[in-house]
Order: C-alpha cells, then structure tokens, then sequence
C-alpha cells in the first residue's frame, strides 16, 4: 500500500506540469480510446452482471452496474464534455497590491491524491478518472466488488492512453487491495492521500467518517422529498413527481417520500395513486394517507428509509411549514423539491429547508454533475464545507496565495 502510494503522490507532482490543452487532449484520447475498447468492457461487464444474477442483486443495482453501447458512448461524451470544459487549475480568484508593495494572488490549485470509495456504477470509474485528471489530481480508485470487472477493464483503457503519452498510469489507478482491509488503510493514509470521498451506502459512509484520519468530503445516501402545495398545478404536479421517482429508481436523487397539503389531500391522492399504479409503485402511506388511497401502512423507518426501489412513501402534511419540519427531521440534506405556484411560499420553501440541492417545479433527479454543465461529477456531496451538491471541476481544486515581492521587508 505505502509503494502504491508513494507512486500516486509522484504522479501528482507530474500532473500539477501539464497545461491544459495538454489534458484536454489526452482526454479526448481516452473518449476515443473507450469508444474503440467498447465490446472488451462489454465482455467484462457481462462477466459482473452474469455474477450479479447469481448473487441475487436487487433489479436497482443491476440497472447501476450495467452497460451496453449507448452507456458506453455517454461515458465517451462526458469525457469529451470535461475535455471542453474551462481550465479549473492557475484561475486568479482575487488580486491585490498589499500595503508593503508586494503584490497577492490567490490561485487555484489541485488538491493533489484523491481517493473515492463508490459502489456499482463503472462509469464512475472513468467520470471521476477524467476530472480527476483535468482538475491536476491523481484519482485512486476503488470501487465495489460487483463491478470489479468493469472497472478493470475502464481503468486499463485510462491507463494505456496515460501511458502513450509519457504519463504514469498511476495517475488514475484501482486501489491494489480493494478488501475492507485495503480501505481501512488508505483512509489513514494522510501523508499520500490529501482526501476521501465515499459514495454509496450509509453504512460506508459512517465507516469511513468515523475512521479516516484523511479529510472526508461526504456523499451521503438520498432521501429525497418533494412537497405538493396547495398551490400547485396538479397536471404539472402529477409529470413531476411520477418522474422524480420512476425515471431510474436506484439513483440517489430519485424521490422517497412525497409530501401532500392537507388542503388539497382529498382531490389530488387519488389522482396520485392512478399514476402511481400505471408505473407499477407500490405506495406506503400515513394514516391521513390511507383515509384516502389505499396504501401499505407507513412506519417510522419508512420515512428514514432510501429505497433505491420502486417503493414510495406518502404523507399528508399540514402546510408548508410542517413540509419543511419533515424534510428537517428525515432529509439527508441531497436534494428536496415543491411544486407550487405561489412564490412567497417556493422562497420560503428554497430558503428554509437545508439541502444541497433545492428545487421549484421540478424532478429532483436532475441532481447530476452532467445536467448541471460539470460534465460528470465525482458525486453529490452532503457536507457542508469545502464542496456541496454536484462535485465537478471547481471542487477538485483548492487555493494558494502567490506572493511576488522586490525585497520588501517586514518591520
């Protein structure tokens, strides 16, 4: 492990030589790469998804862990979209002349070896790879066992085109010992690693932040919200939240749990439940819930729960604020929606609650580091500092100040 890393630290300091038409040019010929490699990573993810049938995954983390052409050719396209992106390394955010005559800059810079912990989906492997690489910083990579594979197969195209170009293939490299071990270790490497991201399941997210002595920006699990209000359009309402939960069940800005207005329960419920019912979501329910639908009885741990699934939870709710005191007690600060059309209300809504990512009007699904122009992202980020919400380029850097004198002295 410490050899590993020590390689990864070098390769930080040779990346931090490139300019960046140097790295948008090597990424477009990784996008090139992966596009003429498609039917070997085919054949690898095959292998996982054939193991994946017979380990029982659920239908969501299939749907994760599986590509086919156009999948592939949306990795190709995202690397190719960081590739066009500006260039997040040497940006002057602030200068100044100081009041000795010196002048100061604050500049970013990579934050240098990056280690992310995900689970099931291989296209992280090469989205985080690519900004990684652009951003100046050395991505290890480990991902889960269900896509091992995968992941193999995606890293080793990355590598070959870092390797033609003169560059290590550590830059972009899968941790060697990808067992509970493996990460144990690399969580407490802080003289190599400058910082861990964990995505995935809540119960690695505890592990690694209650273990790793390396800073942790965290990518916590997505219990994501929508409110209907009373004022709300019902027709928009309706495309909405059927969206929100049905499009890709298994993301993590698909919707959990739908919050309803007790002043407009009795009308809009039943229309929710048809729409629900054509989409084959089985719909759990409070008690004001199933005074109207019929419904499964929620549970307590049904609203704390992220299904990843084709499950909802409906509760009825007494107005905006106690929406709010909903998402206060059950949300994991992701991403949280309302559907209304009275403005005082959606700023008091947008204002108030405590999320990453606030919506009006729409499906919280569009959480992505793609829809919102990153390109990719390395995750969704639940803290609160140094990144939140959709972690692309600008997040994979960090500052320092120049400082440029002429023999200045201080007194």
């Amino acid at each position: 492990m410490e050899a590993f890393l020590e390689e990864a630290k070098a390769s930080s300091r040779v990346l931090s030589t490139l300019s960046g038409s140097e790295k948008n040019r090597i990424l477009r010929a990784m996008a090139a790469k992966l596009r003429e490699e498609a039917s070997a990573i085919l054949e690898a993810n095959a292998e996982d998804m054939r193991n994946a049938q017979t380990n029982n995954l659920s239908a969501a983390l299939k749907d994760r862990l599986f590509l086919d052409e156009k999948r592939i050719e949306g990795i190709a396209t995202a690397i190719e979209q960081i590739a066009a992106l500006k260039e997040p390394v040497g940006r002057v955010l602030e200068g100044w002349h100081a009041d000795a005559g010196f002048k100061i800059e604050k500049v970013t810079v990579p934050i240098g070896v990056i280690g992310v912990i995900y689970e099931s989906r291989p296209n992280v492997t090469a989205d985080v790879g690519a900004l990684c690489f652009k951003s100046g910083n050395v991505a290890i990579l480990k991902g889960g066992k269900e896509a091992e594979h995968s992941n193999r197969a995606i890293a080793n195209v990355l590598q070959s085109v870092l390797e033609e170009n003169g560059l290590p293939k550590a830059a972009i490299a899968l941790l060697p010992d990808s067992s509970r071990e493996g990460v144990a270790k690399l969580i407490k490497q802080e003289r190599y690693v400058d910082l861990i991201v964990p995505r995935g399941g809540e119960a690695l997210i505890r592990y690694v932040s209650t273990n790793a002595t390396v800073p942790v920006v965290k990518h916590d699990k997505g219990l994501c919200h929508t409110y209907i209000d009373e004022d709300a359009d019902f027709e928009k309402a309706l495309g909405v939240i059927v969206n929100a939960k049905c499009r890709r069940t298994g993301i993590c800005g698909a919707l959990e749990t739908l919050l309803v207005d007790a002043a407009i329960a009795e009308e809009i419920l039943p229309r929710i439940a048809e729409a629900y019912a054509a989409q084959g979501t089985e719909v759990r329910g409070c008690e004001r819930t199933r005074q109207i639908i019929d419904a499964v009885a929620a549970t307590e741990e049904d609203y704390a729960t992220e299904y990843l699934d084709n499950i909802l939870t409906i509760r009825v709710v007494d107005g905006v604020d106690a929406a709010i005191a909903h998402i206060a007690q059950y949300g994991s600060q992701h991403s949280e929606a309302i559907i209304t059309e009275n403005y005082t209300t959606a700023e008091k809504f947008l204002n108030e609650v405590d999320a990453s990512c606030v919506y009006l009007n729409a499906s919280t699904q569009f959480t992505d580091g793609g829809e919102f122009g990153f390109g990719a992202e390395v995750g969704i980020s639940t803290n609160k500092l140094h990144a939140r919400g959709p972690m692309g380029l600008n997040e994979l850097t960090t500052y320092k100040y120049k400082i440029y004198g002429n023999g200045e002295m201080r007194a």
